[in-house]
């Protein structure tokens, strides 16, 4: 059986987003089968957990970026030791900033945002992929990239994953997952502060953690060679430690 990583899109983001690291992982190792796999398309929150624990594969990694990172952590923990590892691609322990976890998103930043995109999707989802391309060496150009692969979901499903990303809190998940943990941060991200890096090591020593100084949240996008890289080294390390 092939060695498998299973790795979730974003919120409002296309699995195509992610082809770029997953063709970088298949250069540098054609043994592993990476999945893609998209958000559920579901317009109660609840339910998006259970979707996924249903369809995705039992056997093999667990990762995400953003919002799927957070939900790929929920899973892992749901799964324990039948998870073999979690990785996080700029994805925050919580995404809207909270009591005890300020390095995210501030409270009325991310409010204002859900407010926009209720009222006007469209205009809000342009404005986020510019948000997602800030910092990038070629904003503009990844920008595109994200808008051409944006898929089309309907507002309720638009604003369910809003609100997973306002009430998840990864804390618990990521202290009772037993397996190995990766969690990869963008410097210059405009979504996820960099600094929650630093706040994710100095609460759970024993993860991975590694910065991208000169990336953006589009990260998976933008750096995919030195992404597969980190994440191949830390499967390795994975299997022998």
């Amino acid at each position: 059986m092939a060695e498998r990583l299973t790795l979730l899109t974003g919120w409002a983001a296309s699995p195509a987003a992610l082809e770029p690291l997953r063709a970088a992982l298949h250069a540098r190792a054609p043994y592993l089968e990476v999945r893609l796999e998209p958000l559920p398309a579901l317009a109660r929150p609840g339910d998006w957990l259970e979707a996924l624990d249903a369809r995705l594969p039992r056997d093999g990694w667990l990762g995400g970026w953003s919002l799927g990172g957070m939900l790929a952590a929920q899973l892992a923990a749901r799964r324990g030791a039948a998870c073999r590892g979690l990785i996080g691609l700029c994805s925050n322990v919580c995404f809207r900033a909270r009591a005890g976890w300020p390095q995210a998103m501030p409270a009325d930043v991310f409010d204002a945002f859900r407010q926009a995109c209720r009222l006007d999707a469209e205009q809000t989802l342009k404005r986020f992929t510019l948000l997602v391309a800030q910092g990038g060496g070629d904003a503009r150009s990844l920008a595109r990239q994200l808008q051409l692969t944006q898929p089309i979901l309907a507002p309720a499903v638009l604003d369910a994953g809003l609100q997973l990303l306002a009430e998840l809190d990864g804390r618990a998940a990521l202290e009772t997952y037993p397996g190995p943990q990766l969690h990869l941060f963008a410097g210059r991200d405009a979504l996820v502060p960099a600094a929650a890096a630093q706040a994710l090591l100095d609460w759970l020593p024993d993860v991975e953690v590694q910065c991208f100084a000169a990336a953006s949240h589009g990260l998976p996008l933008e750096q995919p060679e030195e992404l597969a890289g980190a994440i191949l080294a830390f499967m390795r390390e994975g299997d022998h430690g």
